[in-house]
This record gives structure tokens, C-alpha cells and sequence, in this order.
């Protein structure tokens, strides 16, 4: 099924401090653990992650530190800062009290 590109706009945060709660990732690695735990429904291309990881950088939830892989590859690791990890909970409350109500409305007759 196809997500509609705004639904996505209002939850990437959230999904991605939600990925980095678990550990620091690059780049290319939160774009395949986003696609592998959603079974594909979260197939969203670089245009969209990166923008969105230097605005979570630029609010200071997230930091960002180059490293060289063995293969001779610099890559880029992001993780949580402090409050990276109090907004991911705040964040994730919000959400699990946002999808209830929406599903209390949807599912009623």
C-alpha cells in the first residue's frame, strides 16, 4: 500500500529518533532499517532522510560524527543526544495517544 507523502511529513521525526534510540546508524543504514521493520511500507529515499536528519540536528536532538569504514568509505553516524532521547518518548506518547483516538474514530459506527 502506498503512504500518502504527507503522513509521512508529520511522522519522520518521530521514526527517525526512534531508529537512533536503538543505536547510532549512517545514513544508509536508517533508510534499510526503516524499509526492513516496516516490511516496506517506509521506502523513502535520501531526498527526504537527510533534510530531515539535519533539521533534528539543527534542534540539537540528534549529532552527527564522520568515520572511515574499513573499506577505505567515510561514513556518517548519527545518534541521540540527551534530548534527542526525551523528545523520542515525548514523541512516541504522543503518537500511541494520536493513533488511539484515530482509531476510536475510525472504528466507531
Amino acid at each position: 500500500m502506498e503512504i500518502d507523502t504527507q503522513f509521512l511529513k508529520g511522522s519522520i521525526s518521530l521514526l527517525l529518533l526512534h531508529l537512533l534510540s536503538r543505536g547510532e546508524l549512517y545514513g544508509y543504514e536508517i533508510l534499510q532499517e526503516a524499509s526492513r521493520r516496516s516490511a516496506n511500507a517506509f521506502d523513502f529515499k535520501e531526498g527526504t532522510l537527510y533534510p530531515a536528519l539535519h533539521q533534528l540536528e539543527k534542534k540539537g536532538q540528534i549529532k552527527a560524527e564522520w568515520r572511515t569504514a574499513e573499506n577505505g568509505r567515510k561514513r556518517k553516524y548519527y545518534s541521540l543526544t540527551p534530548k534527542g532521547k526525551k523528545t523520542a518518548v515525548a514523541y512516541e506518547r504522543q503518537w500511541q495517544h494520536l493513533t488511539g483516538a484515530m482509531a476510536a474514530i475510525l472504528e466507531s459506527k
